[in-house]
């Protein structure tokens, strides 16, 4: 069974690819992105599958 290790990274709204791109060469695949807490930006739900 496939275990799994998540990330929760807050977005800037200028640097969204850069920051998203960064977390993939990590081996980080994007589930989601959802409102931030404070009602503004927003945050990726990220995750990879642990070794």
């Amino acid at each position: 069974m496939a275990k799994w290790e998540y990330a929760t990274v807050p977005l800037i709204v200028h640097a969204t690819k850069q920051i998203l791109d960064q977390w993939g060469e990590d081996g980080y695949e994007l589930v989601q992105v959802v409102p931030g807490p404070d009602g503004q930006g927003l945050v990726a739900y990220l995750k990879r599958q642990k070794d």
